[in-house]
């Protein structure tokens, strides 16, 4: 997908509290080798890698888009690499510390993923990821009806994208039956005070509308946003607006 960083980091003081919230379950004990997935501009990889300067970081992500500037933050210590999540899962190399930050939410079949990823952990190694809840989250809900409504649907030829997001039960269970223990699973809302309509779409535009606007003929994608941004107003018919955005934050350790 073409990630825009500019557009993306527009609502980077809201996107970094879900990440220290994460970065505060992890523990710097026996911990050597650490990597983020999806790792975006590599910002967030930079702070954790000095924040646990025992370890060495690798920072992976998909997207040259959002890696373009990271080798400026590289040390002896941080690296980063243009990598899908699926090539990371064939190598043998385990780890001691997986990260993910809001990333994990666009690769499907989590009941098949999560294990994968467990595999990857040394025994005592921490897993620790964030999603945004986009089956709760009014904006995805939004996006998702439209794209099954016609004219729409026949303008992405059928195509929507459901969450592969599971819920938090799933989720307990699937790091329980796979080897973690001292689990740390919450549900959070963080507030987005929106002074406008253009702001909720602005904040979405930059993340789940992107594979719709992928989908759209050239023609298509100016009505497809249109209406996009009046069910927005229809929802949110007063402003400042509060836009109640749900994270999921996941954490467990390998025994």
């Amino acid at each position: 997908m073409p990630w825009n960083p500019d557009i993306y980091n527009q609502f980077k003081d809201i996107r970094f509290k879900p990440f220290y919230d994460l970065s505060e379950l992890i523990t710097a004990d026996k911990m050597e080798h650490a990597v983020d997935l999806g790792c975006g501009t590599g910002e967030q990889t930079a702070i954790l890698s000095e924040q646990f300067s025992q370890a060495t970081f690798l920072g992976v992500d998909s997207s040259a888009e959002m890696l373009s500037k990271s080798h400026k933050l590289e040390t002896e210590r941080l690296k980063f690499r243009q990598s899908s999540v699926e090539n990371f899962l064939a190598e043998p190399k385990t780890w001691d510390l997986i990260f993910s930050n809001a990333a994990l939410q666009w690769l499907e079949d989590h009941q098949v993923l999560f294990p994968q990823l467990i595999s990857k952990l040394n025994v005592g190694g921490q897993l620790a990821i964030q999603m945004p809840y986009q089956p709760e989250n009014i904006l995805n809900k939004i996006l998702f009806e439209l794209a099954m409504e016609e004219p729409y649907r026949s303008y992405l030829r059928g195509w929507n994208r459901p969450s592969s997001v599971l819920d938090m039960d799933t989720y307990a269970q699937l790091l329980f039956d796979n080897g973690l223990d001292q689990l740390n699973l919450s549900l959070r809302v963080y507030p987005l005070i929106a002074a406008d309509a253009d702001m909720l779409y602005n904040f979405i535009a930059g993340s789940a509308l992107i594979p719709y606007m992928e989908q759209l003929e050239e023609d298509k994608k100016s009505v497809f946003v249109t209406e996009f941004k009046t069910r927005i107003k229809k929802h949110f018919t007063k402003f400042p607006a509060i836009y109640s955005f749900k994270r999921i934050l996941l954490y467990g350790r390998k025994r």
